[in-house]
């Protein structure tokens, strides 16, 4: 079992790209919606809070990121066929250099 969890909520031409990748099976109901759920270790889950600030987690320990790192996993997701894709989508996912300047050698 995982620590933690992104929830990706299904609309129609997302249920369609899940149900094409073979993924059917994965499919959730949270919420009366229909979603996936990808499973996140306690590491990564500390670098989402970093590279997402105000990301926050509820009591099931589930998450939904913003749409651009939403969509990026999403797309991750139906080009691996699998939902087990959390150490290359972090990769991704998390810069931790985003929104620093350069520095230069003195």
């Amino acid at each position: 079992m995982a620590d933690y969890y992104i929830n990706i909520f299904l609309d129609d031409e997302k249920l369609k790209k899940i149900e094409e990748a073979g993924l059917a099976g994965e499919i959730k109901e949270i919420e009366g919606k229909k979603a996936i759920q990808v499973e996140v270790n306690k590491k990564e889950q500390k670098k989402l809070v970093k590279g997402f600030p105000g990301l926050t987690f509820d009591a099931s320990n589930a998450c939904v990121l913003p749409e651009d790192g939403e969509k990026t996993l999403f797309d991750i997701i139906i080009n691996a066929r699998s939902l087990d894709v959390m150490k290359q989508a972090i990769i991704k996912l998390y810069n931790p250099l985003a929104g620093k300047g350069l520095r230069t050698a003195v």
